[in-house]
């Protein structure tokens, strides 16, 4: 029996979700439905423009923590915030949903990580970054005791830019496997598999069990001509690949077996901010509940469907009562 089913490591920010329009997106030359790493002064400039927002927390894993937490699975993450205050939003809303989140504030410093999360009318978000905080996590902060009290970790590919953050999830990998437990990641935006494309390729053979990537992701991954191109490549790198293809469902490649899960069905797409985080949620609940990989497939179909008819990249119902 393990203390935990899931531990996630990931960029810990809080979200800025806003309502904007094409045109706000050209104005200020921002790639619609990608995610852009921004430096202070840009987030800055771009938040003043911007009309009301929300802000809560967020970043890709937390988000994925919030659901699987919300399915009633038992969770712990780790990741950098600030000692200030939007560091103790993030711990807060964590500690609120019966997370764990141990890991010290960083006492000097940038300040804890924000993203701008701009909706379109079409309901395709595109993020603008400022990682803050987040980047200083490094292997110190990866607690040994955590990782082998859980039976899988979750590692968001979005934390994979600084070097310390690469050898902090082979660190991670390393500890669970010598625990027998399972290793998983998110390869989060095609974006950033341009940027670390063979780093990404060399993490999957050596250290993944499950894999988590949309359609672009994999393609750009291994340089396919095409999604079922791609499909065939991944065959055999891990145990479990789990691709994403929006309103075409999922495609679950498990050993020889091949699983395509139709999407759950969806009144009205508001939002599809958090789409890639609550399928992984819900996929990694099952799993971690012993599912077979196409139930575990259809639970992340229906977390996914929950997020994206709503603004905001987390639950709006308890995610359990949909099953």
């Amino acid at each position: 029996m393990t203390d935990f089913d899931l531990l996630g490591i990931g960029n810990a920010l809080v979200d800025v979700v806003v309502q904007a329009d094409d045109a706000f997106l050209a104005e200020h030359n921002l790639d619609k439905g990608g995610m852009m790493l921004v430096d202070p002064e840009r987030s800055d400039f771009l938040y003043t423009k911007m009309g009301p927002a929300t802000e809560s927390s967020g970043g890709s894993c937390g988000n994925t923590m919030a659901g699987f937490a919300s399915l009633g699975g038992r969770g712990a993450y780790i990741g950098k915030v600030r000692n200030d205050e939007f560091g103790k939003v993030f711990r807060h809303d964590l500690d609120a949903i019966g997370v764990i989140f141990a890991t010290p504030s960083a006492e000097d410093g940038p300040s804890t990580g924000r993203c701008l999360v701009m909706v379109t009318p079409d309901a395709q978000r595109t993020m603008c970054t400022t990682l803050g905080a987040a980047t200083s996590l490094t292997v110190a902060d990866i607690d040994a005791d955590q990782v082998q009290a859980s039976a899988a970790v979750y590692m968001e590919g979005y934390l994979f830019d600084p070097p310390e953050a690469k050898a902090a999830f082979v660190r991670a990998a390393e500890i669970a496997h010598a625990a027998d437990r399972k290793v998983s990641i998110t390869l989060s935006d095609s974006f950033c598999v341009d940027r670390h494309r063979a780093a990404f390729a060399h993490l999957v053979d050596s250290h993944i069990d499950i894999l988590f990537a949309n359609e672009d992701e994999i393609v750009s991954l291994y340089e396919a001509g095409s999604f079922d191109e791609a499909l065939q490549a991944v065959r055999g790198r891990c145990e479990i690949a789990c691709l994403t293809r929006s309103e075409k469902g999922s495609v679950i490649v498990a050993g020889d077996e091949v699983y395509e899960v139709p999407a759950a069905p969806v009144g009205k797409v508001v939002d599809t901010t958090g789409a890639g985080d609550l399928f992984a949620a819900g996929f990694l609940y099952g799993y971690t509940q012993g599912r077979d990989p196409a139930t575990c497939g259809a639970i992340g179909g229906i977390a996914a469907a929950e997020v994206i008819a709503h603004y905001g990249a987390r639950p709006a119902v308890s995610l359990s009562s949909l099953l």
